[in-house]
């Protein structure tokens, strides 16, 4: 027979069927490859044609010579392959043909979209609280979490009142974050579960896991008083002392002799205490005369520094002098952020311990930048933050709101005049341009070039490999941004 006689009695595609069906879940926009894998797959994509050609039975049974896309309406929930194949029907005779397969797109959800859809399907939920007034751990352990990605498995992340609660699917991803929290942060942390169900004749139970993780009270520029015992017990150092830095343990500072002191975890929860005051209490002063008297220990110096309040300028002469590590950071003439010990009233029993006539006036934290204030210029970067959902119940009032934002600027700060905090975190270019605005008062007179900024090569590219639709929608569900 010749060959069109053969093509007319032989049919190589018997068998192959030329409709089929691959389910799409609309939420992920991923794939189900059989049994119960799912994939992301773009239009027209090289996985997508794989995908197809598994689904087609018996191909295995003729050669497969090439396949392609056939032009669809992207809408149209239908998909067409063409494919050419070859097979030996008679001896020393091989036959080809081309066909056309047209797969219809089926929505389906998958199972990690059910999840997050349906209620009461959280395993486990990690509770993270911390009873402060402001939100700066807050808002650093968030950056913590982007950077290092412990976020990855969360189905849901709720804020709540004096902390955030983060829902997973699995116990084990629960303990991961507890885990990842206690290697950053001083904590504790305190498991319970609530059975749901149970089944008696499989021996089977279903429980739902809660894992409540409550942060140390003390955060960093915090003045403490330390209890007499644990005080001699680092090192015999003075009980009145400042918290420098918060990890995964505390490191404390006395001022006057710029004597340090490490507070783990273990020994906190031994012996535990909270802060004298915070950084919510601080009072702007203006420096006066800067004497060095002390040795040296890294970017501190001890220094005899003579201050006045910038609200008394103009009322009365009262000038105080202070003992202060900002030796190597104060000159004459700058600003600076402290606690005023001659006016405060604290309810402590460590602190009334102490010789009130020995403590200083005024206790010097940090300098402090008034021009930045004054300017409210933009900033060249940004912050990426974690997209949460406000608690039911837990509308933000006006006042919140404000205070909200004031903690979120103080945490900008912080970033700006602390390179070692800054290097923790991811900072971002953004896109918009600083202001320049007139500085009015006394900030003109002062030096703009002592100001802190963050330097072009700390900050990051914010881009994104995009795939398809998928990668879009993946990107906006992990973080939202904010300039």
């Amino acid at each position: 027979m010749c060959a069109d006689c053969v093509r007319n009695e032989v049919d190589i595609t018997e068998g192959i069927p030329k409709q089929a069906t691959i389910h799409f879940c609309r939420n992920c926009e991923r794939y189900l490859q059989p049994p119960a894998h799912w994939v992301v797959c773009t239009l027209e994509s090289r996985e997508l044609l794989a995908l197809c050609l598994k689904k087609l039975r018996g191909l295995n049974k003729v050669r497969l010579v090439d396949a392609g896309f056939l032009w669809t309406e992207p809408h149209s929930r239908r998909i067409k392959v063409k494919l050419t194949i070859q097979k030996e029907v008679f001896a020393s005779t091989i036959l080809q043909q081309q066909f056309e397969v047209e797969y219809v797109v089926s929505g389906m959800q998958c199972e990690d979209c059910a999840k997050v859809m349906a209620s009461n399907t959280w395993k486990a939920m990690v509770q993270v609280r911390q009873k402060v007034p402001h939100k700066r751990t807050f808002l650093y352990l968030e950056q913590l979490i982007l950077k290092h990605g412990a976020h990855k498995d969360t189905i849901n992340i709720k804020e709540a009142k004096d902390g955030l609660d983060f829902f997973y699917s699995q116990r084990s991803h629960a303990i991961r974050m507890c885990e990842f929290l206690a290697a950053v942060v001083p904590l504790k942390t305190k498991a319970s579960e609530q059975l749901i169900s149970s089944d008696i004749h499989n021996n089977t139970t279903n429980y739902k896991f809660t894992y409540s993780v409550e942060l140390v009270p003390i955060c960093k520029d915090d003045l403490i008083c330390l209890p007499h015992k644990l005080a001699n017990s680092l090192g015999n150092i003075n009980p009145l002392v400042l918290c420098t830095k918060v990890s995964n343990s505390l490191q404390m500072m006395d001022p006057n002799t710029l004597q340090t002191a490490e507070i783990s975890c273990t020994a906190y929860y031994r012996t535990p205490f909270t802060s004298l005051t915070t950084v919510t209490s601080l009072i702007e002063y203006y420096v006066l005369d800067v004497e060095l008297c002390g040795p040296r220990r890294g970017k501190y110096a001890l220094a005899d520094v003579q201050v006045a309040r910038i609200s008394d300028f103009g009322k009365n002469d009262t000038t105080f002098f202070a003992r202060s590590h900002l030796g190597n950071i104060l000159n004459p003439g700058d600003h600076a952020m402290g606690f005023d010990l001659g006016r405060a009233n604290f309810n402590n029993e460590a602190f009334d311990a102490l010789n009130r006539n020995a403590l200083p006036d005024v206790i010097l934290v940090k300098k402090s930048y008034p021009v930045r204030r004054a300017r409210n210029r933009g900033r060249a970067w940004r912050l990426k933050h974690l997209a949460k959902e406000v608690e039911d119940g837990m509308a933000p009032r006006k006042q919140e709101q404000e205070r909200v934002e004031q903690d979120l600027e103080m945490f900008l700060r912080d970033l700006e005049e602390d390179p070692e905090l800054r290097s923790t975190v991811n900072l971002y270019k953004s896109d918009a341009k600083p202001k320049k605005d007139a500085v009015m008062g006394e900030a003109e007179d002062m030096d703009e070039d002592d100001f802190p900024e963050v330097r072009l090569e700390e900050l990051l590219d914010d881009l994104r490999i995009d795939d398809g639709p998928d990668a879009n929608a993946d990107a906006d569900a992990e973080v939202t941004e904010q300039a």
